[in-house]
């Protein structure tokens, strides 16, 4: 005998409360696929937003705060690297070359960083999306994802943010846009990239060059006319110079770091995070498909004559038990499907509200572990659907057209 048109007919007959049990279902999924995804995916794009930068050395203290500062661009103060170690660190022979870093600029609310046509240059992989690097002081490259555009002039202004929450003060330099950096997934997409010359000399600091030089633009620097700097990035020659560099420069007056060693920290919250989150969703799973069990035992009790009439008729016990195991086991696996489509929903939102805090580029997606998740609901489905189709099953013919009399 086939089952499915019975199974249909009691998919039919009680619309409302299977679509109820298939949302059930549908949010606690979907719930424990966002955690995942939203996780993998802040993991991956946080990997790819400091891929560029190998080396950083700063001043002592929090290595954390100089990683937002320098690779996030999160507003912030930070101790400025002493002049000396900026000497040491231009001076040193493993560099392939080493980038200064100086904020505290602004235009509409997007950050202006100061630093040199190198680190430009590296970001852009050698190639600009679009125009060329600056060639002067009153020139500026901008990231993807900023509103300016090639031939665009601006001016800057003190602090980071929009212009009511830093002062209004303007200064009274004004640059024009010459390229364009390729997508960078991170808030560099909306900075702002200027000599670094210039961003010092706008604040009265020395500019790195001698005043009969000009506007000489990036190093070689004059050491007489250096300042103190937030960070430099710094691209080794290799991979052993880099470790040496890192050790050299960690001393009581700088520290030097790989941003991966940051992540790793950072990673470890997140998975001590997902841990209780999946733990919580798992445990309202687990309720979810218990409650819609529990429903199906009691809303089978309405189906109990008919199911009586068949057995009378002749219908075999398995029959029975394939009907009731098939009708509980469309409700959870509806649940679950729409749930991983809600979770990769969820997740993509929850992406776009994180980019636009962030500046991170999150690219959530469907994976084996998105995909288990679902599969363990349903097989724990399979399970839980024997339940009731066994009572069924067990159920003696006599006493059961007895109660439905």
């Amino acid at each position: 005998m086939n089952p499915f048109p019975m199974v249909l007919a009691m998919m039919r007959a009680d619309r409302r409360l299977n679509l109820m049990l298939v949302i059930l279902i549908m949010i606690a999924t979907g719930l424990g696929v966002a955690i995942i995804s939203q996780e993998r995916a802040l993991k991956q794009a946080s990997a790819q937003a400091v891929d560029k930068f190998d080396l950083i050395i700063a001043a002592p203290g929090s290595i954390t705060d100089v990683t937002l500062k320098s690779l996030f661009l999160r507003p912030g103060s930070v101790e400025l690297l002493n002049p000396e170690v900026v000497r040491q660190v231009l001076a040193e022979k493993r560099v392939a070359f080493a980038a200064p870093l100086a904020f505290g600029d602004s235009v509409n609310g997007d950050p202006v960083v100061g630093t040199t046509r190198d680190l430009v240059l590296h970001l852009a992989d050698g190639r600009l999306a679009e125009g060329r690097g600056f060639q002067n002081w009153e020139e500026a490259v901008v990231g993807q994802a900023s509103p300016l555009k090639v031939g665009d002039t601006f001016q800057t202004s003190h602090g980071h943010g929009p212009e009511e929450t830093t002062g209004g003060l303007v200064h009274a330099r004004t640059f024009t846009v010459v390229g364009r950096l390729p997508v960078q997934g991170s808030p560099w997409d909306r900075a702002v990239v200027i000599p670094v010359e210039q961003i010092w000399k706008l604040h009265n600091l020395p500019a790195g060059h001698a005043p009969e030089a000009g506007s000489a633009l990036g190093p070689p620097f004059d050491d007489a006319y250096l300042t103190g700097v937030p960070a430099m990035v710094v691209k080794p020659e290799n991979l052993a110079a880099a470790y040496g560099l890192r050790n050299l420069f960690r001393t009581e007056t700088s520290t030097a770091f790989f941003p991966a060693e940051v992540l790793v920290g950072l990673y470890q919250v997140l998975g001590d995070i997902r841990l209780m989150m999946t733990a919580l969703a798992g445990g309202t799973q687990a309720l979810v498909v218990a409650a819609v069990i529990a429903c199906v035992s009691v809303l089978l009790r309405v189906h109990k004559r008919r199911f009586a009439v068949l057995r009378a008729l002749g219908a075999p016990r398995t029959y029975v038990f394939t009907c009731i195991w098939l009708y509980v086991m469309a409700v959870i696996a509806s649940g679950a499907i729409a749930g991983l489509l809600l979770g990769f929903a969820a997740s993509h939102l929850a992406g776009l509200f994180v980019a636009s805090q962030t500046g991170v580029s999150l690219t959530p997606s469907i994976g084996l572990s998105e995909v288990s998740l679902t599969a363990l609901i349903v097989v724990t489905g399979c399970v839980f659907a024997i339940v009731p189709a066994l009572a069924l099953y067990k159920d003696r013919l006599d006493r059961a057209l007895q109660t439905v009399s």
